[in-house]
């Protein structure tokens, strides 16, 4: 796995660069990518973006003890690996694969990194409320406007919305009905028994 810094890889490859964050969209945006890069022949760039608690600018005004910035990189790069391991495991993506930990802003990152015009850059484009679109700026927003490569937003999982009702009720201590989440669409005629 590569710091920040090392964004060679093969001369001429094409990059296919995802961008990672262990959320539902972003595991689903890995995937894809993955099939993206086998099918350019190219590269797979997982990238995780980290910042120092309060970010970047809080950092800069206050002295940051080097523990803590060592160890937020530390949880940074054990979530790439638990990603990747869950996605590929020991097969791996069947690509070559330049897996990276950037220290910033997760937008600014991926674009930074993205910057080749042969790049092409992976995203989750996850259902967003609006308070969160409020309290959190949308990455996928960021470098659809910011990047100088094709951008690809892969549209959340049609699960995803089920899995994010089932943890809401889950959150608020309600009755969990299983039968809700098996439930088959009814034939639509007559069953006869043979």
């Amino acid at each position: 796995m590569s710091g920040s810094g090392a964004c060679e890889g093969l001369p001429g490859a094409v990059r296919v660069v995802a961008g990672v964050s262990g959320s539902p969209g972003s595991l689903t945006a890995l995937r894809r990518a993955a099939r993206e890069a086998a099918r350019r022949g190219g590269e797979l760039w997982p990238v995780i973006a980290w910042e120092l608690p309060g970010g970047e600018f809080h950092a800069a005004r206050s002295s940051v003890p080097p523990p803590l910035r060592e160890r937020c990189e530390q949880l940074a790069r054990e979530e790439l690996l638990d990603v990747l391991d869950t996605m590929f495991g020991a097969a791996g993506p069947g690509v070559p694969l330049h897996a990276l930990i950037a220290r910033g802003r997760p937008g600014q990152a991926l674009v930074q990194i993205a910057d080749r015009d042969t790049d092409v850059l992976v995203l989750g484009a996850g259902h967003r409320g609006r308070l969160h679109r409020l309290l959190s700026p949308s990455v996928s927003h960021y470098c659809l406007t910011h990047a100088t490569c094709p951008v690809l937003a892969v549209p959340p999982s049609p699960l995803e919305a089920h899995l994010a009702t089932v943890c809401r009720r889950n959150s608020w201590h309600l009755r969990l009905d299983a039968g809700q989440l098996t439930e088959r669409e009814k034939p639509r005629g007559r069953v006869r028994d043979a």
